[in-house]
């Protein structure tokens, strides 16, 4: 790789891909931190304390240097401040892939939370392989990042992580590590007991991999949830669950699966583990000629952006994804406490009524008869 000459007095800030095959210059600073140091009538140490968050600077004194940072468009070096053994401000992030839209919000809430303690982060792919996952930690530890979140792959336990650099555990909760995530189970559970309080018992449920913690989890909140008032058994082989990965073309052929039956054996309301899965099984019920929410309600869970661009917009149980973010950055950042290994820092769900539920029609098809009897 070849470096370019800028023609600067500064150097540029650079962020190299995952892969390390390209470089994009992002920003350029022409000022140096004395001019904000004499701008603000305090001294480059002060300018330092501020930029590093440290206690020892009065509220206002950090605000009058903060406007001066932004008026001046200063941006200090982190590879400069790394050598002088500071921190470099800089947060990395390993997930298993960006095209899944959760994991592209959470890198976008972290980069925001990040960006609120003057933090830049970085974003590695994994593609859910542990072989891959050390190879990113190793790269980021490399470039000297002052911490590492994780989504991990089911073999994460594996790898042998760097000693003394914070790493936090995301979503995939494992043994022997902190961990953040929502409360996939009691989310789950909150999400069919909404189902059965407007009157369903025929509930089926798309699932996730057999080998996904969350996945599991959620089974687990169905589950939880049928035995308080539904009439179906609590297995894993009931006729009503169906197993799947996240996506949509899996929740499309789920769909397909519970709803190809006779009117009186498939379910009158869905619980998918992805509001993907959703709009697959949506799609799923729009090929079968199943109207939604007249003759099949639909919860799913995420509560990703897409879920309010379909049409009918989704019933679905939302994840408290910028809360998570902050939390993890604030934990990595040593802004709150770690959590203690096996008691993980779980944030609740909240359910966003839609358009994809009602109350059971059990005479739906009978009123369709009789309208199309009656035109003719």
């Amino acid at each position: 790789m070849k470096a370019v000459d800028q023609g600067l007095d500064q150097p540029a800030l650079i962020v190299v891909d995952a892969e390390d095959e390209g470089t994009y210059v992002l920003a350029m600073s022409k000022v140096g931190i004395r001019e904000v140091a004499k701008l603000a009538g305090v001294s480059t140490g002060t300018v330092s304390r501020v930029l590093n968050d440290h206690p020892s600077v009065t509220e206002e004194l950090r605000g009058r240097v903060r406007r001066i940072i932004g008026e001046l468009g200063y941006t200090p070096d982190p590879s400069a401040r790394s050598m002088r053994g500071k921190v470099s401000r800089l947060i990395g992030i390993v997930i298993p892939d960006l095209t899944n839209p959760f994991f592209a919000e959470l890198v976008q809430s972290a980069e925001q939370a990040a960006a609120s303690h003057g933090y830049n982060i970085i974003v590695m792919t994994s593609f859910d392989h542990a072989a891959k996952e050390a190879d990113r930690i190793a790269q980021l530890t490399s470039r000297k990042v002052d911490g590492i979140i994780v989504v991990p792959s089911n073999d994460f336990h594996a790898i042998k992580p760097p000693k003394g650099l914070p790493i936090v555990v995301v979503d995939r909760l494992l043994p022997g590590y902190s961990g953040i995530a929502a409360d996939h189970r009691d989310g789950a559970r909150l999400g069919v007991d909404y189902l059965l309080k407007l009157g369903h018992r025929r509930i089926g449920f798309i699932s996730g991999p057999k080998d996904s913690v969350p996945a599991n989890d959620r089974l687990k909140g169905y589950l939880d949830a049928i035995g308080q008032g539904a009439d179906d058994p609590q297995s894993r082989g009931s006729s009503l669950i169906a197993e799947a990965t996240f996506d949509y073309e899996s929740g499309r052929a789920a769909g397909h699966y519970l709803l190809a039956r006779a009117r009186h054996e498939r379910p009158t309301a869905i619980f998918t583990s992805s509001d993907q899965q959703a709009i697959g099984c949506m799609r799923a019920a729009h090929d079968l000629g199943i109207p939604i929410p007249a003759a099949l309600s639909i919860v799913s869970f995420d509560g990703i952006p897409l879920s309010r661009m379909t049409t009918p917009r989704l019933t679905t149980v939302k994840q408290p994804i910028q809360k998570i973010a902050a939390a993890t950055v604030a934990v990595l950042l040593n802004k709150q406490p770690m959590p203690a290994v096996g008691s993980p820092l779980l944030f609740a769900c909240e359910l966003s009524e839609g358009e994809t539920t009602s109350p059971p029609q059990p005479d739906y098809d009978n009123a369709i008869f009789s309208r199309l009897s009656s035109n003719h």
